[in-house]
């Protein structure tokens, strides 16, 4: 039996999503954050060393990373769906898309997350201005060109068809939405990337979407 071992708030929801994309059937099983660390709780390493989200078992499989699992689930269960044909131009770009979401997008965003928490740290008040002042410098000096760098690239990209890749919707989609949906969070997103905004409004209203959101709860990133 198929399970997804699904985190809140977390990169987990695109297997969610793949999944009723695809509509294969599976087992849920949830795990909460801790309020005050943000971090998965314990329980998560039980299944993986890592303790990370999200993760699959499939019978003896237990398989980690967003990428790894999609192509998996593709290849296991989707019949041809939501891929491009092997050997082609588009099977290649695919698999672009599939890694820069993490190898590439990610970082950045990661950065600006962890920036923007070093300013707002409880810390003795003479601490403060010095964590802002790095916090700012951080920001501006690295954080904030990087992501204009990468989502004024990927928004050209998707200017062009709507899509990753070709004009039709794919599994390349479903992994570059998480980076999608934390640009929009943390990096004013909304409204400073068009196509990239014209997207997110179209996946969000995927019927397949709406399912995995019922399923696995409510989905909002920290800004």
């Amino acid at each position: 039996m198929l399970t997804v071992h699904h985190l809140n708030n977390s990169r987990s929801q695109r297997v969610l999503w793949l999944l009723e994309e695809l509509g294969v059937p599976y087992e849920l099983r949830c795990y909460e954050r801790d309020p005050k660390t943000m971090l998965a709780p314990p329980a998560l390493q039980h299944v993986h060393p890592l303790g990370k989200s999200p993760v699959v078992t499939d019978d003896a499989l237990t398989l980690a990373e967003s990428g790894a699992i999609i192509e998996y689930l593709v290849h296991r269960y989707g019949q041809g769906r939501l891929v491009p044909p092997r050997d082609t131009p588009e099977r290649l770009r695919w698999t672009y898309w599939l890694h820069y979401a993490e190898g590439s997008a990610m970082p950045p965003l990661l950065l600006k997350l962890v920036a923007l928490r070093i300013a707002k740290a409880p810390m003795p008040f003479f601490a403060r201005p010095i964590a802002r002042k790095i916090s700012e410098t951080l920001q501006s000096s690295f954080v904030d060109p990087q992501l204009k760098l990468h989502f004024d690239y990927v928004n050209d990209a998707l200017s062009e068809t709507g899509w990753f890749v070709g004009d039709s919707f794919s599994a390349a989609d479903i992994q570059m939405s998480f980076p999608l949906e934390a640009a929009a969070a943390r990096a004013g997103g909304q409204g400073r990337w068009p196509a990239i905004t014209d997207f997110l409004q179209r996946i969000h209203a995927r019927d397949a979407y709406q399912r995995a959101l019922a399923r696995g709860g409510p989905y909002a990133l920290p800004g």
